[in-house]
């Protein structure tokens, strides 16, 4: 039985927003309107593995927003793919961030959660307007948002959550995120307790981060939450 909660915060893209799929359509597309998907043999799937060594390495450099995260990071991986990528196919990529689709049960899984009685937040490494574009997506109310842009960090730092304990204080807080790398692992380091929304159906390698408890969806949360 999963003990009493007062609080749930979310990561966004991974969590809730679908962002493998948003990141490979808007990549792509942006690859077939330059004339050059064909001819590179691009799909989605080496697309996203490149992206996935690429974008934490933009992030541990120098803060700069995650519009300028998402188009250097899309400049990059065009440029390993050998497609010189211009400026304007960057910054339109780095746009697309409100189109990216939520996972089929995100909004009925977090509607579900507040009927309980739950707040609801969201922890997330990106621009404060593209987060409240994705926002759009969303019926359920959030009473915290922490976004890089507010804290200047991006996870796997530590910004994101001092800054929500600070504001939810005594309350019962549990985490709820796809990511080991940016999510699970530094809730460990902080205490927090973190549930793992395994999407991806990974495994966890030894001696990595370790949630309290692994489920494959939202709404396998939600059920959990209410067992």
């Amino acid at each position: 039985m999963p003990a009493s909660y007062d609080i749930i915060t979310f990561d966004c893209y991974g969590t809730l927003i679908d962002w493998q799929r948003g990141i490979a359509r808007a990549f792509l597309a942006e690859a077939e309107a330059a004339g050059v998907a064909a001819e590179l043999e691009l799909e989605p799937e080496r697309v996203l593995g490149i992206y996935h060594e690429v974008e934490p390495h933009v992030q541990a450099e120098a803060f700069r927003s995650y519009r300028a995260v998402l188009a250097e990071t899309a400049t990059r991986v065009a440029e390993f793919l050998g497609w010189d990528m211009e400026p304007a196919a960057a910054e339109r990529f780095a746009a697309s961030v409100p189109a990216w689709p939520p996972f089929a049960d995100t909004d009925a899984a977090l509607q579900r959660l507040a009927a309980a009685g739950y707040a609801l937040g969201i922890l997330s490494n990106v621009d404060d307007d593209l987060l409240a574009g994705s926002r759009q997506h969303f019926a359920a109310p959030f009473e915290l948002i922490v976004t890089a842009q507010q804290v200047r960090s991006y996870k796997p730092g530590h910004a994101h959550f001092l800054a929500a304990r600070e504001y939810i204080g005594e309350r019962r807080w549990l985490h709820a995120a796809q990511s080991l790398f940016h999510d699970v692992r530094p809730c460990n380091e902080l205490g927090i307790p973190v549930v793992w929304i395994n999407r991806q159906n990974e495994s966890i390698e030894p001696g990595g981060p370790q949630p309290l408890h692994i489920v494959p969806t939202l709404a396998a949360l939600a059920d959990w939450l209410e067992a």
